[in-house]
């Protein structure tokens, strides 16, 4: 078996993991902040965060030999930041994401909701793919307007590497990332020191307390955005590459590590979408039965990480974001691709995948629900339509 591991899916693992952390780790912190978390205990929720993500990942990737990749809720984050604080304090909210990890883990045993997910049309799990990946794939080319000059050096790095061996654009990429941190950015010593400082801090246990304003005001929105936002998002990625596991067994393991991180502080764990894409298409080998190894390596990265999370909050801090999802979206270009072809595949569901691509694109937000649901919903009610039209 470990014999299968390959250097691509090696430097996968390891990007998967940079990406997933480096891209939304500022959003959960805000997140925790908002509901009165210190600095302490910020760093403890990401830290049991991280390990658990690591956890699952090496798990379910293993037990089920398919690229399962696990994220944060980063639409429950910015719920978190809507919400501000409550009655309670952080223990309330800690509470909350008690409840919200219980009802996770009953979706999973619930099969008409494992049957429905799992039933998910192909064309719209690819179309619902596209519109996810759009964005970022666009960010090497936004970035270029803020940070002209180290834009450009990301992309003709990329560009140039890719003329060459496709398989080290994207370490290219990131290597010169890497050297723009060290050198063109500037860092000051006194914020090197604080890297140093951050390593320190050990996970925080917080006791939980209920409160029926935390109940509805986090924990019931938190369970809908995770769900609809992430899981089933999630879920339809792998579908799109042909992986179809038993989505119950998917929420319940990531439902019951979110309750073993949510007295650390821990706001959610649940089904990745835009890092799926990386693990589950051919940037992670050639043969989809071995790309589980991309999966496991992040989740061992993510333990890895788990370690030095403070310090590693404030080194990637100094780096600005727009570099860090330039990078991602130049290794999503061939993903997103993929998932176009799939999407418009069948010349009988071309409007309906196209309403579902363009629906999730667009990032609207309706009752706190993000965009790849309402697109999913919005295209299999057209699809129906169509179908029954045709009778």
């Amino acid at each position: 078996m470990v014999k299968d591991i390959t250097t691509k899916a090696a430097f996968t693992g390891f990007l998967t993991t940079f990406v997933g952390f480096a891209a939304s780790f500022a959003v959960v912190m805000q997140g925790l902040y908002a509901v009165g978390a210190t600095d302490a205990q910020v760093i403890s929720g990401l830290m049991m965060l991280c390990f658990f993500k690591g956890l699952c990942e090496i798990y379910l990737s293993l037990k089920l030999k398919m690229p399962i990749t696990i994220a944060w809720s980063t639409p429950g984050a910015a719920l978190l930041v809507s919400t501000g604080a409550l009655a309670g304090g952080f223990p309330a909210a800690v509470g909350a994401f008690v409840v919200t990890a219980c009802l996770i883990v009953l979706a999973g045993f619930w099969k008409p909701l494992e049957r429905l997910v799992s039933n998910i049309p192909l064309s719209l799990a690819n179309a619902m793919l596209a519109g996810v990946l759009l964005p970022l794939c666009l960010a090497p080319f936004t970035a270029i307007t803020d940070f002209p000059l180290y834009g450009l050096l990301i992309l003709f790095a990329w560009l140039g590497m890719s003329q060459i061996s496709k398989l080290w654009a994207v370490p290219t990429a990131l290597a010169v990332f890497a050297a723009i941190l060290f050198l063109g950015i500037g860092v000051t010593s006194q914020q090197w020191q604080s890297v140093g400082q951050a390593a320190f801090v050990m996970p925080e246990f917080v006791m939980p307390v209920w409160t029926w304003q935390a109940t509805i005001g986090i924990a019931l929105p938190l369970f809908v955005v995770t769900m609809a936002s992430q899981n089933i998002t999630g879920y339809g990625v792998l579908r799109a590459y042909g992986y179809a596991p038993k989505a119950g067994e998917l929420f319940w393991v990531t439902g019951f590590a979110s309750l073993l991180a949510a007295p650390y502080g821990g706001h959610g764990i649940n089904l990745a979408a835009i890092t799926a894409a990386m693990c589950a298409s051919d940037e992670a080998g050639p043969d989809p039965k071995k790309r589980y190894w991309a999966s496991v390596l992040s989740g061992v990265f993510y333990l890895m990480l788990a370690t030095v999370v403070g310090a590693a909050i404030a080194f990637v801090a100094l780096a600005p974001v727009a570099l860090i999802k330039a990078v991602a979206g130049l290794a999503l270009i061939g993903a997103f691709v993929g998932a176009l072809k799939g999407a418009v595949g069948d010349a009988g569901e071309r409007e309906a995948a196209g309403l579902t691509f363009l629906i999730t694109a667009s990032g609207i937000s309706l009752l706190g629900v993000s965009a790849p649901f309402w697109g999913l919903i919005a295209g299999y009610v057209m699809l129906v339509g169509l179908k029954w039209r045709a009778k």
